[in-house]
């Protein structure tokens, strides 16, 4: 039975994993670096869950958890920014001075692979604890989230490479920040309108879910169709 759970709660991550490294037309990545992105990913999660139990105890400790603000501050401060920023820590660990960053849809795929590497071991555990069930519900909500969450990243982080080896310091710095703060606000987001007890919220969390999926869809098949060699270039495609 677990193995059947495992299975259940592998299978979505790994298929959009696949999907994601076909659609790097011009340079497949070295797919001893997109298992380390993934392994990375797998670190980042248990990261984030020490500092999402250091903040919840803290906040916890001074906040009553039935109000609006305790709701925004945890999950767009304590999950999201711990979340999101664990896993860009890691992807820059692992790939921004890889000699095979050489395009600038390799961003998308390095994120992705570090995200769903995170939601990989996130959901193997949320299924062991509760079952085929909720393997079913991540599938189609949370594990497509972290891949959207992810292609967001990515794309902003393709673009800092872009800038920063055509000699803008500042331009990429800026990327970077982007790079964090628009998957933060749109896990942020997510986590907040899914968890407000609601019949209303429930359909905007719906609405929501499409539309980011909708969105992540066609910025990726954007970005793969624009993909280009990176050189020493100002030009930026998105």
């Amino acid at each position: 039975m677990i193995r059947i759970l495992i299975a259940a709660a592998a299978i979505p991550a790994l298929l959009l994993l696949f999907l994601v490294y076909r659609m790097d037309r011009l340079e497949k990545e070295p797919i001893r670096l997109l298992i380390k992105l993934a392994l990375f990913g797998f670190i980042a999660a248990a990261c984030a869950v020490v500092t999402e139990r250091i903040g919840t105890a803290i906040m916890d400790s001074v906040w009553s958890s039935y109000t609006f603000s305790y709701a925004f501050v945890m999950y767009y401060f304590v999950v999201a920014l711990s979340e999101e920023g664990f896993k860009y820590l890691f992807l820059r660990i692992a790939s921004w001075r890889a000699p095979s960053f050489d395009c600038q849809f390799d961003g998308v795929v390095y994120a992705v692979f570090a995200s769903l590497g995170f939601a990989l071991i996130e959901n193997i555990l949320y299924v062991i604890q509760f079952g085929f069930g909720t393997a079913l519900l991540r599938a189609v909500t949370a594990v497509p989230g972290h891949a959207c969450f992810g292609v967001f990243m990515g794309v902003w982080y393709g673009l800092a490479r872009r800038y920063a080896l055509a000699g803008q310091k500042s331009a990429s710095s800026a990327c970077h920040a982007m790079a964090i703060i628009v998957p933060v606000l749109l896990h942020g987001t997510y986590d907040f309108i899914a968890t407000v007890d609601a019949t209303e919220f429930s359909l905007i969390f719906i609405g929501f879910v499409l539309i980011l999926f909708t969105v992540s869809f066609i910025v990726v098949r954007k970005a793969a169709k624009r993909d280009r060699y990176i050189d020493n270039t100002p030009t930026i495609i998105i």
